[in-house]
């Protein structure tokens, strides 16, 4: 029974290419590097003594970066091709991680995190594409989680590791260390994967590609503003949470970065399973990515209910980990299937603006309500968007059922007519 068990345990992690598996060691060095991330918003307060409201715009500048940065990879992916924006990307970052250290006035560390955010969140775009080129379809939404999985084993190591060096040795050396990180992912990456070249390039003008196309998916517009929203619930974790661990429970940034490694551990043990699950029984995804948003809202009513026990940020997070694994993998693999032929970059960097924009508003509209109000504030805030995300996400299946009901009509009837003519 146990080793039935352990062999279906592993299937879910067979049939990938070695390309898949080397993208999936990348993004464990790049994310175990990018260790400074989670504690940035200490970092400025306690360190540089910057004020809510300037640690609310920096994180805007990183929201803001972000954006830009998505949509010129996917505009470049498009152009050049997503290898060239993997490894540019990977290298400026080591670049700007290293300089980053230097900078401790407000406007110098705002427009350091612009440009950092602008060249770093360029690889995701290109990397979410290169699925496309290295994977069989059939295996895109597995190998994106293989990949996410590899985010959460970054997030095993890489905060608490990165609350150690901070204590030990201080911050500094935590930026020395994104630095090397971002360059050791290049180095792995040029060696191991080579670039795949079509033998001849397509011309999208000669087979009438709509540059509008997107604008006019009403379906992939309505998605992009439910994931903005998982975006923002989501990315809390990372600004008003980890100073909320620190204000209401004295939390240090080891314990701090235990609890992200907490919600690495369970990512990396169960995402895959849960993924594999949902694509054998071919279950509807928008129905999952709801269950999803159901778990993050949950997660800050407990908040709202205790904060006295320390023990009530681990269920916490178990649950917002729940809803990640349930709402990011299917929200992704639906924006893929909407995209239309050579514009899957273009796509899937306007997919990812929804988390760029996420990164600026989740920030920002926290810390403003902090400063103004209080945590709990914030909590009740994250949950009512929470609610709205979940009722458009209804009404997006319904959407969807329709297409689907519309679309099998108008083939039943080009049938017809085209027997008629005969």
């Amino acid at each position: 029974m146990i080793s039935d068990l352990r062999k279906k345990y592993i299937e879910n992690y067979s049939g990938f290419p070695k390309e898949i598996w080397i993208l999936t060691l990348i993004t464990f060095i790049n994310r175990t590097g990018t260790m400074v991330i989670p504690f940035l918003s200490k970092y400025m307060r306690e360190n540089l003594h910057f004020e809510y409201n300037q640690i609310g715009w920096v994180m805007v500048c990183f929201g803001v970066g972000s954006f830009i940065g998505t949509w010129l990879s996917g505009f470049l992916s498009d152009k050049i091709g997503f290898y060239k924006v993997m490894i540019g990307s990977l290298f400026g970052s080591g670049i700007i991680f290293f300089v980053l250290q230097y900078t401790t006035s407000f406007e110098g560390f705002c427009i350091a995190i612009l440009c950092l955010t602008t060249i770093a969140d360029m690889f995701r775009p290109a990397m979410l594409v290169s699925l496309n080129t290295y994977t069989r379809k059939e295996n895109k939404t597995r190998a994106l989680a293989l990949v996410r999985a590899a985010t959460s084993l970054g997030f095993l190591f890489g905060p608490p590791l990165g609350g150690l060096i901070i204590i030990l040795i201080g911050y500094k050396y935590l930026f020395y260390v994104d630095s090397a990180t971002c360059i050791l992912a290049v180095l792995v990456f040029v060696l191991l994967v080579k670039e795949r070249k079509l033998p001849f390039k397509l011309k999208p003008h000669n087979i009438g590609v709509d540059k509008y196309a997107i604008l006019k998916d009403r379906t992939f517009i309505m998605h992009m503003f439910i994931s903005l929203i998982t975006g923002i619930m989501y990315f809390q974790v990372f600004t008003t949470l980890t100073l909320y661990h620190r204000e209401q429970f004295n939390l240090s940034e080891i314990n701090s970065g235990l609890l992200l490694s907490f919600s690495g551990i369970l990512t990396l043990l169960f995402e895959l399973p849960i993924v594999n699950y949902v694509e054998k029984n071919k279950m509807n995804k928008l129905n999952v990515i709801m269950v999803g948003l159901s778990f993050m809202v949950l997660s800050y009513i407990l908040l709202l209910l205790n904060d006295k026990w320390y023990g009530i940020l681990y269920v916490m997070m178990f649950f917002m980990t729940l809803g990640v694994m349930l709402t990011f993998p299917f929200a992704n693999s639906f924006a893929m299937t909407r995209s239309h032929n050579n514009q899957e970059g273009r796509y899937m960097s306007v997919f990812t603006m929804s988390f760029s924009l996420a990164h600026v508003l989740s920030a920002k509209t926290g810390m403003e309500i902090v400063a103004y109000a209080s945590y709990k504030a914030d909590f009740i805030f994250m949950s009512l968007i929470g609610l709205l995300a979940i009722s458009l996400c209804y009404w997006l299946v319904k959407i969807v059922e329709k297409e689907t009901i519309e679309t099998k009509i108008k083939i039943v009837q080009s049938i017809f007519v085209d027997k008629s003519k005969k």
